[in-house]
């Protein structure tokens, strides 16, 4: 037998052929490693405010996102619930996409003429294609076009709303809650209509993985028209950032009394991807914050944050098992057990990262062990940590077999057990 283990005395020795308990929960990882998640509050708490540069941001409420992780790399009140005006057409657009209702045709009601402007302005009745629509709901920014788009979507601006927040829990949103399809200032029985700084920089994440959405927020301009050809209009791009920085992909504008001039928006340049929120970002005539603190963040993310590949190679060493607990018939049993001949596998990540960030190793080695163990079996794990969340898993495999259950093996122990 192998000298891993001293045994207390021989009387334990025959309850190694039962051993059935089992080996570890939740480490048999498909392809030797994955992605750890984390949640949306694990992420606020550790990086809200991670940076606290003071930037001098006109916005009340800033974010700059890490749209591949959801790590927040800048923040200011991240987390405030605040009113959003028409950012709120990324989620409306979104859902309309993802509804696959592009080719329908959607009649302007009279509720939805009633809208005040900026609109579209066609008479009630008037009907386009979804698909032209969507144009018209993110580079005007019409009101009207919102509310029928919610109307032929979904049945109504009420049922709507509510797809609306399912669909941002669904996406991690915390303090998210939406009224209206178009952004205006309304209330219900659950409240204000408003989201957070953060909540809209992970919506906007989304939104730029579909590729209709950046073919929609980076056309310049476009011209639609009615479906039996009696109205038409020419529609313009008033999302000025698209030709201010290099690397923008997507954005969109925002104002009411309440909630000030808003923007979200996206970048993706050299391996990296930010969303970015601004809100309360100034009142009139003070439209312009909004591009300055815009490219302030863009400038901190590029200054203060690189991609590195975290790569740990396959490894092969020894590990101690320490004392491991055997439940047998209800009792537990103890074993000294001795360094074990392990192969850790290779893995490799790509994340962005700052100079202050932290990123360690720490192995999980399980309180209860099932034997016997084959080569090749997992016997622990192996946690990256990044700023001490997980982001990575590997498993550490054994290199040598323990109690091998061949016949010479089962009857002895059988014997032992007649004896004892």
């Amino acid at each position: 037998m192998k000298n891993h283990f001293a045994f207390k005395s021989h009387r334990r020795m025959f309850l190694r052929v039962l051993f059935t308990t089992i080996l570890i929960c939740a480490i048999l990882i498909e392809n030797g490693y994955a992605a750890s998640g984390f949640s949306p509050e694990e992420i606020t708490q550790k990086f809200a405010d991670f940076h606290r540069d003071d930037l001098n941001l006109y916005a009340q409420s800033a974010v700059l996102t890490d749209a591949d992780t959801g790590r927040i790399l800048y923040g200011k009140d991240a987390g405030v619930p605040r009113a959003n005006a028409s950012t709120t057409k990324i989620m409306t657009c979104l859902l309309a996409i993802e509804s696959g209702k592009l080719n329908d045709t959607v009649t302007f009601s009279e509720h939805a003429c009633s809208m005040p402007k900026v609109r579209l302005g066609c008479p009630k009745g008037t009907q386009f294609v979804l698909n032209d629509l969507l144009y018209s709901l993110m580079l005007e920014s019409h009101n009207d076009t919102a509310v029928a788009i919610a109307e032929h979507v979904s049945g109504s601006v009420e049922v709507f709303a509510k797809q609306m927040n399912e669909r941002a829990v669904e996406l991690g949103c915390q303090n998210t809650h939406f009224v209206t399809p178009n952004g205006l200032d309304r209330s219900d029985t659950k409240g204000a209509h408003q989201t957070t700084a953060y909540d809209l920089s992970l919506i906007m994440a989304v939104c730029i993985q579909n590729d209709k959405f950046l073919e929609i927020t980076e056309t310049t301009s476009k011209t639609i028209g009615s479906i039996d050809g009696t109205f038409q209009v020419s529609l313009n791009n008033y999302n000025a950032l698209l030709s201010m920085v290099n690397g923008v992909i997507s954005g969109k504008t925002g104002f009411t009394v309440k909630a000030g001039y808003c923007y979200v928006g996206a970048y993706r340049q050299n391996d990296r991807t930010y969303t970015f929120a601004l809100l309360a970002c100034g009142w009139p005539n003070h439209k312009n914050y909004k591009w300055e603190d815009s490219k302030a963040l863009i400038s901190y993310g590029n200054e203060h944050y690189e991609t590195r590949t975290i790569l740990k190679e396959e490894e092969h060493q020894t590990i101690d098992l320490n004392r491991t607990v055997v439940k047998t018939f209800g009792k537990n049993h103890y074993y000294f057990i001795d360094t074990l001949p392990v192969t850790k596998e290779a893995c490799e990540m790509q994340m962005l990262v700052s100079d202050s960030d932290e990123i360690t190793a720490n192995i999980q080695i399980p309180k209860e062990l099932s034997l016997p163990v084959s080569v090749g079996d997992v016997v622990a794990t192996e946690e990256i940590l990044w700023n001490g969340i997980p982001v990575l898993t590997r498993r550490i495999l054994a290199d040598e077999s323990l109690f091998d259950l061949n016949y010479p093996w089962c009857l002895w122990e059988v014997l032992l057990k007649w004896k004892f």
